[in-house]
């Protein structure tokens, strides 16, 4: 059994004083340094150069943190549907989520060329570094891409083998490793549709919308969420209530994303602003705009917005961005956010959980959305 602290887990393995999902994501941040400590010694005995040029970067990448949201709605996910023993399967479960989010991130971070993340060089950048300084030959931005794909895969592998340990020393592995390996397709179906959007101009609110919930809302609240209830013998019910609070819950947090990648501060989201502005990613934000400018006929809001270079210069992104303020579709965005966190929150009320846990739910969804729910369903 996992110890966190002497008054959360007793000798019996019950909790005697729940933990917060705070408490649960610094616990997660331990299980992550043993694992990927024993991996690394592990990785060593097959090749130490790639031990220290790839493993050694995942492995510094992922303890570098992030918001490690996916952890806290997994924790969230266990206690309202009742978890309350021994919470080694699911603070595990949480570090495998975790080593899957790095596999997406560098993924996606070479996808889209970014530059930057959590506020430091995206791992293509920094191999391709790597490659500069040591003198190899050839290009070294074709040996960071190849690099870095293997770098995700590695995270993927971690993520998968933790995962697997974990279901199979669990009652509940089956339903466990289910909902892991629906997230799994999900996440890569959702980048596939994002990509295929991007190179063919899409603007359609539907498609944005599936994007969204494929890439974002499913993997990173309904998800977690229901894998932490998996962990539980708790009923259909109460996992469809969980999934519904989960899928508005994670649509919520990618509108928000998509308009601090419009509007964001960079000293404080750590990524260039514009980005997404800048190489015309379909956002429910972009395609909000293209909508209400077409149906205004407001054509230099409409050009702005359009199809165009696959890079575009600054003054184009600054256009872009004001056609977004001027459409209104950055108020309507705020407006969605705002129905999709009273609607998670109901849904999350009907799953049971007391009080206590209701509000920690209403205070997650206040960090991911950036909207304070109205209530937080004391006293019902």
């Amino acid at each position: 059994m996992l110890e966190l602290r002497p008054t959360v887990v007793g000798a019996a393995g019950l909790v005697d004083d729940p933990l917060t999902a705070s408490d649960a994501t610094r616990a997660v941040e331990a299980v992550l340094a043993r694992f990927l400590d024993a991996e690394l010694r592990r990785t060593r005995e097959v090749d130490p150069l790639f031990a220290r040029d790839v493993a050694g970067r995942v492995s510094a990448f992922v303890r570098r943190g992030g918001k490690r949201l996916r952890t806290a709605f997994l924790w969230c996910g266990w206690r309202a549907a009742g978890g309350s023993d021994d919470p080694t399967a699911v603070l595990r479960t949480g570090a495998a989520i975790e080593l899957l989010q790095a596999c997406a991130l560098l993924h996606d971070d070479l996808m889209d060329g970014s530059p930057l993340r959590r506020g430091a060089p995206a791992m293509h950048v920094d191999l391709a570094c790597l490659h500069r300084t040591s003198r190899m030959s050839g290009s070294p931005e074709s040996f960071a891409v190849a690099a870095t794909v293997l770098a995700g895969d590695l995270a993927l592998a971690w993520a998968d083998d933790l995962l697997m340990e974990t279901a199979l020393g669990s009652p509940h592995g089956t339903r466990l490793y289910r909902e892991w390996r629906a997230m799994r397709g999900e996440m890569a179906a959702g980048q596939y549709r994002d990509i295929h959007a991007q190179a063919v101009g899409t603007s359609g609110v539907d498609e944005a919308l599936t994007i969204a919930t494929l890439k974002s809302a499913l993997y990173t609240v309904e998800r977690p969420l229901a894998l932490g209830a998996s962990l539980t013998v708790a009923d259909e019910c109460v996992l469809d209530a969980l999934r519904s609070a989960g899928r508005c819950a994670g649509l919520a947090f990618q509108l928000r994303d998509d308009l601090l990648g419009a509007f964001g501060d960079p000293s404080v989201t750590g990524k260039p602003a514009g980005d997404d502005l800048r190489t015309r990613k379909l956002t429910y934000l972009l395609a909000v705009a293209v909508e209400l400018a077409d149906t205004s006929g407001d054509k230099e809001d409409a050009l702005a917005l359009a199809p165009g270079p696959a890079y575009r210069s600054d003054d184009a992104v600054e256009r872009m961005r004001a056609a977004l303020e001027r459409t209104g579709a950055r108020a309507e965005v705020e407006s969605k956010i705002k129905e999709l966190v009273a609607t998670s929150l109901w849904h999350f009320e009907t799953t049971g959980a007391d009080a206590a846990m209701r509000r920690e739910f209403a205070a997650m969804l206040e960090r991911a959305s950036g909207v304070a729910p109205d209530h937080a369903g004391e006293g019902r």
